[in-house]
This record gives C-alpha cells, structure tokens and sequence, in this order.
C-alpha cells in the first residue's frame, strides 16, 4: 500500500496524540478534514488558537476561565459557604448538568495517583486548605470519582479539612437510578448501604 502524502501522514500523527483516538480514528478524522471545506477547516484551526490563546485557569477555583475569574466564580446568587471538590472541570460541568448544586467549587486538576506519578503537591490541595482557612466553608463536598485514585484523593483531602473545624463529607456512591441490584457489584451494593438515608 503506497503512503499518505507527508502533511496528510503528519495531520494523523498529530491526531493520534488525542486521548482515545487511536490510528483508525486518526485517519478517519484526517480524512474528514481533508474533504472538509476549507471555511470548516479553517474555523476549526482559528477556534483551536483562540482557545490556547484565551482559556486560562481560574486563579480562585481552577477551573477554566476566559478572563480573570470563571463564569462559576463570578456567578451571583450561589451559597456561599459551601463548597465542592471535583477532580478536574468535566466533573464540574457534570455536577452543574445534574442541577442541584449551588456551591462554589474547587477544581483539584487530577486525583493522586502514585502509578503516574501524581502526588498531592502536583494538584490544587495547597491552594485548597488555603481557601477553606480563609474563608471558613460550612461544608466542603468531596465530589472524586468512586476510583482508587479518587477515594485516595477524598481520603488524603478529608485529613487537612478536618482540623480546620469545617464538615467533610463525601458524596453518595451507589446504585444508578434505574439499576438492577441482580447486576450490580458487591462493592456498589455495599456502598449503597453505606450511603442510605432516612425516607
């Protein structure tokens, strides 16, 4: 099989340095764009500078900001004396998807993983314990995923918070709405039971 012409080659290449996109993908995509307009290819460049160029991070919460604060940040109306921990912005955006929550946040930007050499001192913890000192949460979710690296995170977290005076809590793990307890693990069913409360 005769080879892609060299830019054609080096676009998959790039490509495939996205997460989850692996070489058929990679070329799928690049031959997409080759056979896009070039107005689509052009808006697409022009909105991945401007992102790079305009996206920082939010100096108050971490997450991302387009400007000195966040939207969340700056958002009037929210409680203010209760705050959320998530692990990066996706879970943030899936927290404000679900509704229900009119916290502030803190955007810890990974979780401790020691396999990929992720340690506390490599996240937003300092500027956490900082932030809740100052301020003085009346409570302070631990919102991490229900992973290793995420009970390890909520666990180590919880440990500085709670000298401060402030309530940790952690955020119920369990069975989806629609779950079937027949399919369900023994941990997920075990931490169900944990996480009840009162009807």
């Amino acid at each position: 099989m005769r080879a892609y012409p060299r830019p054609l080659a080096r676009l998959i290449e790039e490509l495939e340095k996205l997460p989850g996109i692996g070489p058929k993908s990679a070329q799928r995509l690049a031959l997409h764009l080759l056979h896009a307009s070039m107005e689509d290819t052009t808006a697409l460049a022009e909105t991945i500078r401007e992102v790079k160029e305009k996206i920082g991070t939010c100096p108050r919460c971490f997450n991302y900001a387009e400007g000195d604060l966040c939207g969340l940040c700056v958002e009037a109306g929210r409680d203010e004396d209760l705050l959320c921990v998530v692990g990066d912005a996706r879970d943030l955006m899936a927290m404000e998807r679900a509704g229900g929550y009119r916290g502030r946040y803190h955007v810890l930007q990974g979780l401790i993983s020691p396999m990929d050499g992720i340690g506390p001192d490599s996240l937003r913890i300092a500027e956490l314990v900082e932030r809740t000192r100052e301020v003085g949460f009346r409570e302070v979710i631990l919102a991490t995923n229900p992973t290793v690296e995420g009970d390890a995170t909520a666990m180590y977290v919880a440990g500085l918070l709670k000298p401060l005076g402030v309530k940790v809590t952690r955020i119920a793990l369990g069975l989806p709405v629609g779950g079937d307890l027949d399919y369900a693990d023994a941990v997920t069913i075990s931490r169900s039971v944990e996480g009840r409360r009162e009807m």
